[in-house]
């Protein structure tokens, strides 16, 4: 493909990224510094797609090129400081930042799919990845977009709206608010059409659609950034000085720690929704204000997290559940009103708001694959998503957490 060199590129601002992103990071420069970790692409739907992605290939190293050229502005930095948990030191390293690309690599194999792998210290390695991916979306889209595409995605668009006016006014029946959140900057059509989808949905019911992932779109539109851990930030410690059985916990005291009570949504399906609650006792209970899903039967998963704090005889009303998978407006709504006497509810929902044009939807991932030169893991509650390299490593993890194939 001929690259515009005129065209602004896609990433024009660091904070154009999910704020976990930003959370993380800051734990890791403050605990574990000099941690290295290596990242993997891979496109689940590689034989789906109109053309394969290794066409993108020299559009993607130009943008890389430009992405790796950004500084974080005053503005952006003020911004941060803004925030209550973002701590003083953290914005000082941030004012000095700047990705380096001889961290990220990328190729073609012989079917033309697309190969990225990024490898080098977490705290620089971490922060490509919500990049690297809303990149290769924008360019994968640009020459299927059409009249009759952008008019499909409005009437789309135009329907969520009428949802969520619909939802706002039944919502006040109910024990406590319905909330939703874009979670879908990884996933996003283009920016341009994320922005729009944002405003939209929040200028339609701005009691329901309460705040975004993305830091600069938060930023610019005055609303909430919503986002805590993921499942990168686990699975780092399978790699750092602790047992391995022992390594959610250690994650989970490292955010402690740093946040003491702030961000308090603890993920849960780094190796499965069992392994999690055997760690999660009385203490992490007390001081975390919910827990997130992101694989596997959402009723089963809040169900099992109901059982859990009323073993523990915890109010479990007074705790968060914030559901994150593969979610559409109506299926976040019947979520609502299944768990709304028993739990608080919150949904992040990213594709479907951010990239429901009509056409097929790129699942793409880009994933820590090891840490500190040994392999890591995510056993996902949803097979497909499970992530490593090494079956060996797996395979002696499904053994440790007692997790059946």
């Amino acid at each position: 493909m001929t690259i515009d060199t005129e065209r602004p590129p896609i990433i024009q601002s660091l904070l154009d990224t999910d704020l976990y992103k930003f959370t993380m990071l800051q734990v890791v420069l403050h605990q574990f510094p000099q941690a290295t970790g290596v990242y993997e692409f891979r496109c689940r739907n590689n034989h789906e797609t109109v053309y394969p992605l290794g066409q993108i290939k020299d559009e993607l190293d130009w943008e890389l090129d430009r992405l790796c050229s950004i500084k974080f502005s005053q503005e952006d930095l003020q911004y941060l400081r803004s925030l209550r948990f973002i701590k003083s030191d953290f914005v000082d390293y941030m004012e000095l930042f700047q990705l380096k690309r001889r961290f990220i690599h990328t190729s073609v194999d012989a079917n033309n799919f697309l190969n990225i792998r990024i490898e080098g210290p977490i705290i620089q390695a971490m922060f490509f990845e919500i990049f690297v991916l809303s990149i290769v979306n924008e360019l994968y889209f640009r020459p299927l977009e059409t009249p009759a595409v952008l008019l499909e995605g409005e009437r789309r668009l135009q329907e969520k709206a009428n949802l969520l006016r619909l939802y706002e006014v039944e919502q006040l029946k109910y024990h406590s608010p319905f909330v939703v959140s874009d979670f879908g900057t990884r996933r996003r059509y283009r920016y341009s059409w994320h922005k729009h989808v944002i405003e939209t949905l929040n200028a339609a019911a701005p009691t329901v659609f309460r705040g975004t992932s993305n830091v600069h779109l938060a930023k610019e539109l005055g609303l909430i950034p919503i986002g805590t851990m993921a499942h990168e930030f686990f699975q780092a410690f399978q790699a750092l000085d602790v047992r391995l059985r022992d390594f959610q916990k250690a994650a989970l005291e490292s955010w402690v720690r740093e946040y003491r009570g702030d961000l308090g949504i603890a993920l849960t399906d780094v190796v499965g929704m069992n392994a999690f609650l055997r760690d999660f006792d009385l203490y992490f209970a007390k001081l975390f204000d919910g827990l997130r899903h992101d694989s596997g039967d959402p009723y089963e998963w809040g169900e099992k997290a109901y059982a859990h704090y009323q073993k523990l005889k915890i109010d479990s009303r007074n705790k968060m559940l914030t559901f994150s998978d593969g979610l559409d407006l109506p299926k976040a709504w019947d979520l609502y009103l299944y768990f709304n006497n028993r739990f608080k509810t919150s949904f992040g929902i990213g594709t479907n708001l951010t990239n429901d044009m009509g056409l097929k939807p790129l699942n793409i991932v880009l994933k820590l694959v090891e840490c500190n030169g040994q392999s890591v893991a995510k056993i996902s509650d949803s097979p497909g998503k499970t992530m490593t390299d090494n079956s060996t490593f797996l395979a002696y993890m499904r053994q440790v957490f007692d997790i059946p194939e």
